[in-house]
């Protein structure tokens, strides 16, 4: 197996000032590729902190990428890090610089000074092209580790790990077949529950039972090499089985599009009027292209049910709309929703715990139960269920 690790740079990065978006993506494309990642480290701007972590990890990973470091100022030192490591100078790569200039020139500005140090790069090192930054990449070999320099802006970042670095490394190892991942998300259900539900599962060598927990939903995983899929898949039934009716959809298309293709196919429109989720709903579902005529976020009233009921009607009438979808305000431990279709309108009202969680997940999870109405009605099923720790405590149908 080959051994690959990801290096993140910067004090912004280890000082949680900004969130490491690359090595989430970096992570999930390489497991795609059949080379998961076994480790990841961050460092922040500290040239003897990069030295010292470059050499150790030379002589335990086969691939690294590092990320970060490359840009024009002075706490930029991954290239001087690198350089050092493997007791190198820096050089200046013309041709780089001469690519810099033109890029600037383009674009009608002057290349500051400082962007010169953006072309040195180890002497020995090959140079990685950056189709659209500045800040070329470059590779070293330091011991048994070939290590990949790249920028940290993710735009840049994306298209050189696709366009350069993958290319490389296809031609350089004989990459394994990628793990598969079968992958369900449930709604309504606690880890706890769902692991000791699954516990008897007789797993084949190597394939893991894994459990990614994000509030206000729980993602189940199995996880293992390729020659096990079949076995996996034989296993697959029982996992669904177990996630019931909780389980909201498989892969990871995500809930939104899902609605979204299935609104699509059954020619619905949409409308949505929202209290306590502020347009937490309407913004998930345009962001997935669903078919939403309309929406509105209305102040807090403390509504009925019926009353909840006769406000999605009315929406659906007045917009023309195949659907409408409510969520009413917050009233101490209920809230109400509502969705008006063609054959009348279903109403729940619905208590949770208030004060496990802030506001931003109580709405996170008002919008998935929202979600998961609309979903139950779009797959023919009763819009009330057994959500877990969601409790219907009412209900009503309007013909």
């Amino acid at each position: 197996m080959i051994n690959v690790e990801m290096l993140s740079t910067g004090d912004e990065v280890l000082h949680g000032q900004i969130v490491d978006t690359n090595a989430a993506w970096l992570a999930d494309l390489f497991f795609t590729e059949g080379l998961p990642l076994t480790r990841r480290n961050t460092v922040g701007d500290s040239l003897n902190d990069l030295v010292a972590i470059l050499r150790e990890r030379s002589e335990h990973a086969d691939i690294l990428i590092v990320n970060g470091g490359l840009g024009p100022t002075s706490d930029d030192l991954s290239a001087l890090a690198a350089a050092t490591a493997a007791g190198e100078e820096l050089v200046l790569h013309e041709a780089w610089l001469s690519h810099m200039e033109r890029f600037f020139t383009e674009r009608g500005r002057v290349m500051a000074p400082s962007n010169r140090k953006q072309a040195e790069i180890p002497a020995n090192a090959e140079l990685i092209d950056n189709p659209v930054g500045t800040a070329c990449g470059f590779a070293v070999k330091l011991n048994r580790c070939l290590m990949f320099f790249t920028p940290g802006v993710p735009s840049e970042f994306k298209v050189m790990v696709q366009q350069e670095i993958l290319p490389r490394l296809r031609a350089r190892f004989s990459l394994p077949l990628p793990p598969v991942c079968l992958r369900l998300t449930t709604f309504g259900r606690s880890e706890s529950d769902l692991a000791q539900s699954l516990d008897h599962l007789q797993l084949p060598e190597g394939v893991v039972m894994g459990y990614r927990s994000s509030m206000p939903i729980i993602e189940l995983k199995l996880t293992g090499p390729a020659e096990q899929r079949a076995a996996m898949e034989a296993l697959w039934p029982e996992v669904q089985r177990v996630a019931g009716e909780s389980l909201i959809f498989e892969g990871t298309q995500g809930l939104p599009a899902l609605l979204a293709e299935k609104m699509r196919e059954q020619q619905l429109s949409l409308t949505v009027s929202e209290q306590f989720t502020s347009g937490l709903l309407a913004l998930q579902l345009s962001r997935a292209s669903a078919p939403l005529l309309a929406s509105e976020v209305l102040p807090f009233q403390a509504d009925t049910l019926e009353q909840t009921a006769r406000w999605a009607t009315e929406q659906r009438n007045r917009h023309l709309a195949g659907l409408a979808l409510s969520v009413g305000g917050l009233d101490e431990e209920h809230i109400n929703f509502a969705l008006a279709t063609p054959q009348g309108t279903h109403a729940l009202r619905v208590k949770f715990s208030t004060g496990r969680h802030g506001v931003a997940i109580r709405q996170e999870v008002c919008a998935m139960m929202a979600l998961n109405i609309l979903r139950r009605w779009l797959s023919g099923k009763n819009v009330a269920s057994d959500h877990g720790w969601v409790s219907v405590v009412d209900s009503l149908f309007v013909a």
